[in-house]
């Protein structure tokens, strides 16, 4: 069994991890390679309540630190992630192109660059982060990276004060001309995961209405019989996990057939907390299966004025971030924002639970070996300014992150710098993205 190995089937394409009682014979002395790191960027628009969101400055910067109220959803993991203040986007700013704020917010998120002003097709932004390292790391996956989201992309007209609806739906893009199109349909994603590629196989196995995993049975069941116990037990776990994430689409799919095709879907949760997690539940797997090491997720597109009635808030979210200062306001803006931190946890967990081998050398979880960076490139949406964001660091241990700290960059540090140290460890030597200095200690 070679490292990179593949269950082929009608439609299907499923990569396995690695398994040491089937794996092809080392030199005497080696051992496993490290596991690879990988990076995921999850976006939430119209910035946050910082007073419940950022940890008290008095009580310092270092390990020494109290997670938010807004933040208490993440209590488990605070040793695997670090809160980091001071970070800005000088590029989401006006900087003589008048409003505008929630297109350049996103434009700006992972690029670092000034997007054009147009609503016409000469838009201009930059490459993003995960572009950069999808184009260094994409040839080892089946997927270079995974784009996702919860809305479906507008790819034209203007939806904020001028500038080009492209702006405001996309984080990721490939070059300064061209976005990278997220998927928002899990049944999408879970295709371009495990589907063969070819179309007519895949609508062929889809036609028939079976499980992904039936068209590779077989020979899934002839590695088994061929592998440990141990190995058993990992590929029945990892097929599994498979099988669950495929069967929650395929409800969604049955509960969408009830209504207007217009207003559900096919495959998008009627509920947008199943949605995000859908989504989750599609990049966890992503990273597990080894598929992709580069993904980016919005939650929601910038300016969204989605209501939260599930926690209690009827206003919808954009109208709240004008808040005024207004305390009723204010206190559903930080529901909101415990919200999107609750999502990020139920992530944050299936990846710390999934454990990483090789040969028989246990490598840690796959949070340890990926890097999550979570935020906004609003800080205040009732003053929509692009200083002291909220920004998120998890996992990455095991490459030699920092974890379990708060710290405060230097005044006037760009988001870019911490980028740059990302793409370092992702042994992508980027001299400089958008508006980097330089790079920022993880």
């Amino acid at each position: 069994m070679q490292r990179r190995t593949f269950l082929r089937g009608l439609g299907a394409t499923i990569s396995l991890p690695a398994m040491s009682s089937l794996a092809a014979p080392t030199k005497l002395g080696s051992s496993a390679a490290a596991a690879p790191l990988r990076m995921a960027f999850l976006y939430v628009p119209n910035g946050v309540n910082l007073d419940h969101w950022k940890p008290n400055v008095s009580q310092g910067a270092g390990k020494d630190f109290k997670l938010a109220s807004s933040l208490t959803s993440l209590n488990p993991y605070r040793e695997d992630l670090q809160i980091i203040g001071g970070l800005d986007h000088d590029k989401a700013k006006a900087n003589g192109d008048g409003p505008g704020d929630h297109a350049r917010a996103s434009a700006t998120f992972l690029t670092g660059c000034q997007a054009k002003k147009t609503a016409g097709a000469n838009i201009r932004n930059g490459v993003s982060v995960d572009q950069l390292a999808a184009t260094h790391i994409g040839h080892n996956t089946k997927l270079s990276s995974l784009e996702l989201s919860t809305v479906r992309a507008r790819m034209s007209g203007s939806c904020d004060s001028g500038y080009s609806c492209i702006y405001q739906h996309n984080i990721s893009w490939r070059d300064e001309n061209t976005p990278m199109p997220a998927e928002y349909n899990p049944r999408t994603a879970f295709e371009k995961l495990f589907g063969s590629g070819n179309a007519e196989q895949d609508a062929a196995r889809r036609a028939q209405r079976k499980s992904v995993l039936d068209f590779v049975s077989d020979q899934s069941k002839k590695l088994s019989d061929k592998a440990s116990k141990r190995d058993q037990e990992k590929l029945d776990e990892y097929l599994t996990s498979i099988r669950e994430v495929e069967a929650r689409i395929e409800k969604a799919e049955k509960m969408g057939n009830q209504y207007p095709e217009e207003a559900i879907p096919s495959g998008v949760p009627r509920g947008y907390q199943s949605h995000i997690r859908s989504m989750f539940d599609i990049m966890a797997l992503a990273f597990k299966t080894d598929s992709t090491r580069v993904a980016s997720f919005m939650l929601s597109n910038e300016g969204s004025n989605r209501s939260f009635q599930n926690i209690g808030v009827s206003e919808g979210h954009h109208s709240l971030s004008h808040h005024r200062k207004n305390p009723s306001k204010l206190k559903d803006i930080a529901k909101i924002d415990t919200f999107y931190a609750q999502q990020l946890a139920y992530f944050l967990e299936q990846l710390k639970a999934s454990q990483l081998s090789d040969q028989g050398e246990e490598m840690g979880s796959i949070l340890d070996n990926t890097m999550i960076l979570y935020g906004s490139a609003i800080g205040d949406g009732n003053a929509h300014n692009h200083t002291d964001l909220p920004i998120i660091l998890a996992g990455g241990a095991k490459h030699g992150i920092q974890t379990g700290r708060h710290v405060i960059a230097p005044d006037g540090t760009p988001v870019t710098n911490l980028y740059l140290s990302m793409l370092d460890k992702m042994n992508v030597n980027a001299k400089r993205i958008g508006d980097s200095t330089g790079k920022f200690s993880i």
